[in-house]
């Protein structure tokens, strides 16, 4: 080998690479300006997070017989603690502490489960307190006789919020222990206990696998989605710009093939790829946590990791719809990588946001991209995660995956772009206008999915605004507004798209007959096999009668019957059910049921509201007319408010538990006759979908 001629190459590759603006933005750039500004803004957010944390006031549960001097002194020391005198408190453990049959742990006891202590985990992990301090009995006549006293502090080591309450509340009682031992040496008295005074222990409620998943669950989501995503990066880059620059996508362009045959190809093809990185990630790392995890700290459940798995699956399905999207614009292999680094480092940059202690999966970040999924995985690993929640992160990465799809497809499908041109930015995303016509299956799909999340978001920030005000701007700003939008915006036939037929009679008597007995009917069948919760019982009543006073029943009925059956149905059964009319009537049926199902973002209500949007959506293709589903919306509705006005009637009938059974019968024979007269009325078929009796989309097409 030559030295000079070596030389030579090695200074004409290296100025060739320094020309390239691009990779010095990558070599250079992006670390110097990524690296300060994540730095500065985490620790800007800790900052944040901490300054909240300190002028939140911790719950404290005070159980026991508390003497007034301990009291008033725990609140001189700190008065921003709240002591609340047996919040929660079960009646068996208040008896016991109260008749003094309950007796302190011994310093060297191992934790073992108690009625006291099983009890205090629940009420910290409720959120009702954040610590629970138990006085043990003898408590008072120890202090009044200079002897020991016991005393205990339950907390949660995995919750910040306890944690912060077992060190501000440690500080006061030391503060008081001191006091004591002050006034004792003053006294010259020395009973057994004297130096001591107060026996503090501190019991961490948190058991050995929610510890081992706190753990664990601070790394786990970064490490995941780092190596998950990276095999449908490289994948991506190859099937797309590396296919450019081989010249094997020209090929490929000119074949009998059409775009979204092509884009879904290579999707399935990368979302596979990173799947099977996932999988292999997720095995690797759970054998490896078996061994890494603490013996002390139990070990990790097959259930959360099973879940973090599921998880995986539409995240990477987003992602790799995303990665597709952008990769098309580069010209080579090069390219493509100074396309997608950027995108990869941004969509890892949120996920290690779970590793902070403060941050915790709620309801204003189950819809934040990768944020939701990595704080998931999180709350999977200490068992701390409500179904709702995993209902609300699973459904909106599952629409962020639609949106990414929607984007890749109309991508692909601009040849310009395909052979390295450009586009306006309105025909990449798929918004230039039509002339006629109803929208396709992913306009929407998409329309559901960017509309479900503002609506989400607008709920969470109006929350304290009241429940008018909430349900005014979601049914108008984020229902009827868009279903509008998208169809005099782009230009759908707002007769075929929004189904605005007058109906037959007896179609809307058949509707009549839906509407005053589907409420009873589905909760006399449903609520029998899916039990609701109290506590989703008591959300529906407060709902139903629109805040606390309630509102005048006028009120409530244009709140809560004629605003959803206006805005919902224009939504649902307009643009959505005749966007998937072209899948044919059977899943535009199912598909457009479940989405009104999920778009009420509890599990709980899942099932009772999509068996009403099969009932809606087939009244509305039978009868050709959005009308008689907007009466069936209307009068179950309407029902169900009377309900939460008659105390009565609502305890046989209520939202929340099921009617008896000579009711369910009535009403299901009531609701099936209306379903019978309308499938035995012919009606007017809507355009570009198929009947609700099952007809092609040409046939229908002819007919109407």
């Amino acid at each position: 080998m030559r030295l000079q001629q070596t030389l030579i190459i090695f200074r004409k590759e290296l100025v060739e690479t320094l020309r390239d603006r691009r990779t010095l933005l990558m070599m250079i750039g992006l670390p110097a300006l990524l690296y300060p500004l994540g730095t500065l803004g985490i620790a800007r957010f800790v900052e944040s997070q901490n300054a909240s944390a300190r002028a939140r006031n911790p719950v404290v549960a005070l159980w026991g017989t508390a003497p007034t001097e301990f009291v008033d002194a725990l609140r001189a020391a700190d008065p921003r603690l709240e002591l609340e005198p047996w919040l929660d408190a079960p009646a068996e453990v208040r008896r016991s502490l109260e008749t003094n049959d309950a007796t302190p742990p011994a310093s060297d006891a191992p934790e073992r489960p108690t009625p006291i202590l099983t009890a205090a985990r629940g009420v910290i992990d409720s959120g009702r307190a954040d610590a629970v301090l138990v006085l043990w009995p003898g408590l008072e006549r120890a202090l009044a006789h200079d002897e020991l006293a016991a005393v205990s502090l339950y907390f949660d080591s995995v919750r910040e919020d306890s944690r912060t309450a077992r060190g501000r509340l440690v500080d006061a009682l030391s503060h008081y222990r001191a006091s004591l031992l002050t006034r004792r040496e003053a006294s010259h008295r020395l009973p057994a206990g004297f130096t001591e005074a107060l026996d503090l222990k501190r019991v961490d409620v948190a058991p050995p696998a929610r510890r081992s998943g706190n753990l664990v669950g601070s790394v786990l989501p970064l490490i995941l989605l780092t190596l998950a995503l990276l095999g449908g990066l490289y994948s991506a880059i190859d099937m797309t710009a590396g296919e450019k620059e081989r010249g094997t996508l020209q090929t490929l362009m000119v074949a009998p093939l059409h775009s979204s045959e092509i884009v879904m190809g290579k999707f399935l093809a990368v979302w596979v790829v990173s799947l099977v990185a996932a999988a292999a990630n997720i095995a690797s790392l759970s054998l490896t946590l078996v061994r890494l995890v603490p013996a002390g700290l139990g070990s990790l459940a097959a259930g959360p990791i099973a879940l973090t798995a599921l998880m995986l699956v539409p995240v990477t399905m987003a992602t790799s719809a995303l990665f597709l999207a952008i990769a098309v614009f580069a010209k080579d292999f090069k390219d493509g990588q100074n396309f997608l680094t950027p995108v990869y480092m941004a969509l890892l940059g949120p996920a290690g946001l779970a590793a902070l202690p403060s941050m915790e999966l709620g309801w204003s970040t189950a819809f934040v991209p990768i944020v939701n999924v990595a704080l998931l995985v999180k709350a999977l690993s200490i068992g701390a995660v409500s179904a709702d929640l995993v209902l609300l992160v699973l459904l909106s990465t599952v629409l962020y995956a639609v949106l990414a799809i929607a984007l890749a497809t109309n991508v692909f499908a601009r040849e310009q772009i395909m052979l390295g041109g450009r586009e306006s930015a309105r025909n990449v995303l798929g918004l230039g206008r039509r002339a006629g016509g109803v929208p396709s299956p992913l306009v929407a799909l998409c329309a559901f999915a960017v509309c479900l999340t503002l609506a989400f978001y607008a709920s969470v920030l109006l929350e304290k605004r009241g429940v008018v005000t909430n349900l005014v701007v979601t049914q108008y700003g984020f229902f009827l507004l868009p279903a509008l939008g998208v169809v005099f915006g782009l230009g759908y036939s707002a007769r075929d798209t929004l189904l605005l037929r007058l109906p037959s009679l007896r179609h809307v008597v058949a509707a009549v007959l839906v509407g005053a007995s589907s409420s009873l009917a589905i909760s006399g069948v449903v609520l029998r096999l899916v039990p609701m919760p109290e506590s989703v019982t008591k959300t529906l009543e407060h709902l139903m009668k629109l805040g606390d006073p309630p509102m005048p029943l006028w009120a409530a009925l244009l709140g809560i019957a004629v605003t959803p059956a206006l805005c919902e149905e224009l939504f649902f059964r307009g643009v959505v059910l005749s966007g998937l009319r072209r899948l044919g009537a059977g899943p535009a049926l199912a598909v457009s049921a479940l989405l009104f199902g999920l778009a009420h973002v509890s599990v709980h209500r899942l099932l009772p509201t999509l068996a009403l949007g099969v009932m809606l959506g087939w009244l509305a293709l039978r009868s050709g007319s959005i009308v008689p589903s907007m009466v069936v919306h209307l009068m179950n509705n309407a029902l169900v408010v009377w309900l939460a006005r008659h105390p009565s009637a609502a305890d046989r009938l209520g939202p929340g538990e099921p009617p008896p059974l000579s009711v369910t019968g009535v009403a299901v024979v009531m609701c099936a006759a209306g379903l019978w007269l309308a499938w035995k009325t012919p009606g007017r078929a809507p355009r570009d979908g198929g009947s609700a009796s099952g007809a092609s989309p040409a046939a229908t097409s002819d007919s109407a």
